[in-house]
């Protein structure tokens, strides 16, 4: 490997010059016919395209998909389609196509994937927020969106070995992913997006979103709604970021808040569409999804990295276990204790009561907290194990002993996590303790943090313990008065 990279020049001349010289020169050109839509503008946007016969087909293809063009007219030229689409239109295609081109044919890395979906879906958005508010111009702001990120998906696309020394510095715990980037490059993402654009001549819009100064003029607060609504949409739509964007995009378009919601999620899914046609088909699985499942699962999944240990919850549920072993209490209230104890104050994601059931033929989730909680209730039966085909749930509970599974320690019992079970609780660590009122065998407490996928800590698992043994002493004596 040659010498680093290093500074904004460097790093412009590298990647426009040296690795994306095809895709540089055909947005350059492309741009420079923004100025009229008139005939010798419309005679240059076909030479241009026509200049390469794989980009032309390209363009023709996405020209002729249901999604452009819902007349189904067959267009077999450039210049039919700039009269049928529009010059912008057609304009628009030929960069985005370039740009997919240019990025993905290459060996796409995870994080360049990740960027070009986010562009597509702000591109999308800040389009039909654009569409409100402004009589033209609509497609400038597209394709300023669509290149808002661009000096970081032309250095996730471009940079080799340089963009795997960063993305390992970028996992390091606690690492301040802005400054790494700054440090190992010498310029920031921002400031060589700038540079790109600049270098590559993209037009006011695309230069402007990334000037504080003009975030009133109603093209660039688009963009910048665009933008914002695409990154808040990957911790769920209902969460706290999102409701204030559309709240923003409610008043900037005069709509009511609910009819914002309602045009962001369509344009969620107008831009799968987007992606699909220009050929960027396997980005729409990062684009987040509006189905109401999934959507309840992406919020769980935000919940889960949210949660954190609460210590005064978690004292105030032992004391209350504590009470209820010497006072009269049911065990619906044992559980509400145990569960709202580890749940939320030892922070545990995933908490699952299963208890003997059907003559102790079988296991079945009594109460559940976190991810699934309603499946699990309604769902979940695990027969009591036959001597070939063990189980970690019987085993528990015959062994009464309470188990950390997933550490060195337990190792040999990995074989007990059996495939239907498997099925329930994924794979990963996850804590389990024997249930029991006295002698009598009521079931077992299974715990985790699998949605985030966060490493189980000592502390959560000293809480574990204490909390089942106190739950079982409640049951215990419940059965004595």
């Amino acid at each position: 490997m040659g010498e680093r990279t290093f500074g904004l020049a460097g790093w412009v001349e590298r990647l426009g010059e040296a690795e994306l010289p095809a895709l540089a020169s055909v947005v350059k050109n492309l741009q420079e016919t923004a100025s009229s839509a008139s005939n010798v503008s419309v005679q240059r946007v076909a030479d241009v395209l026509l200049h390469d016969a794989a980009l032309t087909a390209k363009v023709l293809r996405v020209a002729n998909s249901v999604y452009y063009n819902p007349s189904q007219e067959v267009i077999k030229t450039i210049s039919r389609a700039i009269v049928l689409m529009g010059f912008e239109n057609v304009r628009l295609i030929g960069l985005s196509v370039s740009l997919v081109d240019g990025l993905l044919t290459r060996v796409p890395r995870e994080q360049l994937q990740e960027l070009l979906a986010r562009s597509f879906h702000a591109a999308v958005q800040a389009r039909n927020i654009a569409g409100y508010v402004l009589a033209k111009h609509q497609e400038e702001v597209f394709i300023a969106a669509l290149l808002h990120h661009m000096g970081e998906m032309a250095f996730w696309g471009c940079a080799g070995d340089e963009a795997d020394d960063l993305a390992e510095a970028m996992q390091q715990p606690g690492a301040d992913v802005e400054q790494v980037a700054r440090e190992f490059l010498g310029v920031s993402f921002r400031q060589l997006t700038q540079g790109l654009l600049k270098n590559w001549n993209l037009g006011e819009t695309a230069s402007l979103a990334h000037n504080p100064k003009l975030q009133n003029d109603p093209a660039v607060r688009a963009v910048t709604l665009g933008v914002k609504i695409s990154e808040a949409a990957l911790d769920g739509w209902g969460c706290d970021a999102m409701q204030k964007l559309v709240g923003e995009m409610a008043e900037f378009t005069s709509l009511s808040p609910d009819d914002a919601l309602l045009q962001v999620l369509a344009s969620a899914e107008e831009a799968v569409k987007v992606a699909a046609t220009f050929g960027a088909g396997k980005l729409c699985r990062l684009i987040p999804n509006t189905d109401p499942d999934q959507v309840r699962l992406q919020q769980e999944q935000r919940r889960a990295r949210l949660l954190q240990p609460n210590l005064l919850l978690l004292q105030q549920s032992l004391q209350e276990l504590g009470q209820l072993v010497t006072q009269k209490g049911d065990v619906q209230l044992i559980l509400d204790s145990l569960l709202k104890g580890l749940h939320q104050g030892a922070g545990l994601e995933r908490v699952v009561v299963a208890v003997l059931a059907d003559g102790q033929s079988c296991f079945r989730c009594k109460r559940a907290e976190g991810e699934g909680a309603e499946r699990w209730q309604q769902e979940f039966m695990l027969p009591v194990d036959q001597p070939q085909q063990q189980h970690i749930f019987s085993y528990v509970l015959r062994s009464r002993e309470t188990l950390w599974m997933g550490v060195p320690a337990t190792h040999a019992l990995n074989d007990l996590v059996t495939l239907p079970l498997r099925q329930w609780i994924g794979g990963g660590m996850f804590f389990i303790a024997p249930l029991l009122a006295g002698k009598r065998e009521i079931g077992v407490v299974y715990a985790d943090s699998r949605l985030s996928g966060r490493t189980l800590k000592h502390e959560q698992f000293v809480a574990f313990q204490r909390f089942t043994q106190l739950a079982s002493r409640c049951l215990e004596a419940l059965t004595k008065r």
